[in-house]
């Protein structure tokens, strides 16, 4: 690696961090630095990149926490099917192309932006802790968003606050701060899976995870202590998903 490398990946991954521990859809930052800087092919790039996201997130976890931000023992019907999911998909991103992924992502996030955008008042609201869990609705979501997490995890965080907000009726913070510990506890096993299959490169995935461990810290930290830090998550939020939006339908392309 040049010298230059060394600081998009920092860098990079350090904007990465932040994104995806305040919204989500960090991981199309260093995927992008994994595939179109460094060269590395895209199932590699795919076990590099957690590498980042289990620093960055244990990192977050830990800032959440001390900040009185995380109560795992209030989420166990949302943490545990999310990290059931995450084993399938995990086995399922070794062996399957996530092209296909891919089609499906971007009529996501498309269906996403009107989500965030009607009635934003729901994701500025205060957690209610006293509401008990669907579980009807609540497991197959999370199966659901942990498969998709183990498989891919480019745009996970985003699903999965949206399901916090609006199915938990958690904050935007209290959301974040369970989604970085989700992340942190079935990326120690996705890790493992892709090691076992030759999948990760650990140099540069120490690299990223650098910059990205600074930015889960820092950030998490931010969101903790900071009053409306509620805010300005949900209009970074909008900004990622707009901004996905663009590039995956290739307006970006078009332009430039």
């Amino acid at each position: 690696m040049e010298w230059w490398q060394y600081l998009i990946a920092i860098i990079g991954g350090a904007l990465a961090g932040v994104v995806n521990t305040l919204a989500g859809s960090g991981s199309a930052i260093t995927l992008t630095i994994l595939t179109e800087v460094l060269g590395l092919p895209g199932n590699v790039a795919n076990g590099t990149n957690r590498v980042g996201i289990l620093t960055q997130s244990w990192a977050g976890s830990i800032a959440f926490y001390q900040n009185g931000k995380l109560d795992v023992t209030k989420s166990w019907a949302y943490i545990t099917p999310t990290i059931i999911g995450a084993v399938a998909g995990v086995f399922a991103a070794v062996y399957v192309s996530n092209e296909q992924f891919k089609i499906v992502f971007k009529v996501l996030m498309v269906l996403m932006l009107f989500v965030i955008l009607i009635k934003p008042k729901r994701w500025l609201r205060e957690s209610d802790f006293n509401k008990k869990p669907n579980l009807v609705i609540a497991i197959p979501i999370f199966l659901a968003l942990g498969f998709y997490g183990g498989f891919i995890q480019m745009g996970m965080g985003i699903f999965f606050l949206a399901s916090m907000v609006l199915i938990a009726r958690y904050s935007i913070i209290d959301s974040n701060a369970v989604k970085s510990f989700v992340v942190a506890i079935y990326t120690i096993l996705v890790i493992a899976i892709f090691q076992y299959k030759g999948l990760i490169d650990w140099k540069i995935g120490g690299i990223l995870a650098i910059g990205q461990t600074a930015g889960g810290w820092y950030s998490a930290q931010f969101a903790s202590k900071f009053p409306s830090a509620d805010i300005w998550a949900y209009r970074l939020l909008v900004v990622i998903v707009i901004y996905a939006i663009l590039k995956l339908f290739g307006v970006f392309d078009f332009l430039f």
